[in-house]
């Protein structure tokens, strides 16, 4: 990949980080044989192209039925309440199954509309070491960086997000409802948790983190895909995955 531009500086670098840069095409000698700097293009292509994908993915699961009648991200049960899911319908409390379900996606799509300043956060502290490693990885290198990255971080944040929005929209109180009915049953042997906040948020991370990495696979591929004359830059060297 040609670098389209370097910093003014000259200062030596190590050998093992010249050899790197120089396999990666990120740097350039000059005709003196000193190194020009790396290109700052890399890392800024790189987090626009993430951010183009939490902007995008936030959208589309902030919709109404954006995590709902998304098969992909949908969020099912807990795995307690799902391993007793047919004895709570047995029970007659199917209605209660279902808007839990309902009510689980609806707090995750209300949670998904405040998610996009969390990650862009994450995404600027991205450095161009990290940045030569992901142009060159594979489809969902840069998604798959972010999350090894921030996750614990972005977990903690978005909690207290999601927590409201299970309030909002019933779900803490439904869910609640049908776990203490479940386990008010004598001689069932199990339990369910009636905390839905951890589980719900984890998964709605997992949500939005498939939608990034679709849009980022889609960026790699796609050259149409590429809505900045950087990210075009950045990319146009990249294989089709």
């Amino acid at each position: 990949m040609n670098t389209m531009f370097f910093l003014t500086n000259r200062a030596p670098i190590s050998a093992m980080l010249l050899g790197g840069l120089l396999l990666t095409g990120c740097v350039t000698l000059n005709p003196d044989g000193m190194v020009a700097s790396p290109s700052r293009e890399i890392p800024a292509g790189i987090k626009e192209a993430l951010i183009q994908g939490i902007d995008r993915g936030a959208a589309s699961a902030s919709a109404v039925d954006g995590f709902l009648k998304n098969d992909r991200i949908k969020i099912p049960l807990p795995p307690d309440a799902r391993r007793v899911e047919r004895t709570l319908r047995q029970m007659g409390l199917g209605s209660q199954v279902d808007k839990a379900v309902l009510t689980m996606n609806r707090a995750a799509e209300q949670a998904a509309a405040e998610a996009k300043p969390i990650f862009a956060q994450a995404i600027r502290r991205m450095t161009i070491q990290d940045a030569v490693a992901i142009v060159n990885g594979d489809q969902h290198a840069a998604t798959s960086y972010l999350r090894n990255a921030t996750n614990d971080e972005l977990m903690e944040r978005f909690l207290p997000i999601v927590d409201n929005a299970l309030s909002k929209t019933d779900a803490t109180r439904i869910y609640g409802d049908l776990a203490r009915a479940f386990n008010a049953v004598p001689l069932t042997g199990r339990s369910i948790d009636p905390n839905l906040n951890r589980y719900v948020t984890g998964k709605a991370l997992d949500g939005l983190f498939h939608l990034v990495a679709e849009e980022e696979a889609r960026i790699r591929a796609d050259p149409l895909a590429r809505t900045t004359a950087l990210m075009r830059r950045v990319f146009a060297d990249q294989p089709s995955p």
